[in-house]
This record gives C-alpha cells, structure tokens and sequence, in this order.
C-alpha cells in the first residue's frame, strides 16, 4: 500500500506557472503508475496526465498537452506536475492516484485506481 500527498496548490494568474508535487509513503514506488487528475465545481473529475511504473511512459488530456508535463523520481517516492500557460479553465481541484497493476488503456480512468491524496486547489485568477 502507498499514502500520497498532493503539495504545490495556489492561485496564480492567467499565462502563469504552479509546479503541484505527489507525494507518495509506504511500500517501494516504482511499480505504481500515477495519475493525476482534476474536479471543478459542478463537474466529474476528469484525467489531467498519467505516467506508467517501470515503462515511466507520460499521458496527457489533450487540453494540456504541450502545457503540462509530469514527471517522476522513484528514488523521492514523488510525482511532479509542471502547469504552465495556466487558463481560467485549469481551475480545480487536483488529485493524484497511485495503483500498482494499471494497464495502459486505463490509466485515464478514475475508477482503475486504489489510492487517492487529498487533493490540491489550484486556481488560475487575475
């Protein structure tokens, strides 16, 4: 099992950058694939990127493609998320979740995953 801990949250204005930080303890890493995900009021919680255990191969939403780039350091137990040219729209919630037996196809999939953090704000104001 792994505990995970989203850091990084903020309000930053539009055109601007947040790094968000998961934070994971517990069991070693790098086996787990990571994803990172994203809720707004009044909406599902929708897939923001992903990336694999062992292969470290990235996923993205094509609404932050070329924006967004995650990353991982299985030595830190981390998964970093690098947000830049932040948009009105990249307000919400983040989370990230951890499981160890993800098949690629389901790693934009909520539901696929076993554990959670408790979520990160981020909001994107002038």
């Amino acid at each position: 099992q792994v505990q995970l801990a989203e850091s990084g949250g903020g309000l930053v204005p539009p055109g601007g950058s947040l790094r968000l930080s998961c934070k994971a303890s517990g069991e070693p890493f790098n086996a787990y694939s990571v994803g990172w995900f994203r809720q707004a009021p009044g909406s599902e919680r929708e897939f923001v990127a992903g990336v694999k255990g062992y292969s470290g191969a990235t996923f993205y939403a094509d609404s932050v493609k070329g924006r967004f780039t995650v990353s991982r350091d299985n030595s830190r137990k981390t998964v970093d998320l690098q947000m830049n040219s932040l948009k009105h729209e990249d307000t919400a919630i983040y989370y990230c979740a951890a499981d160890r037996r993800l098949i690629t196809s389901s790693i934009r999939l909520p539901g696929q995953y076993d554990y959670w953090g408790q979520g990160t704000q981020v909001t994107v104001s002038s």
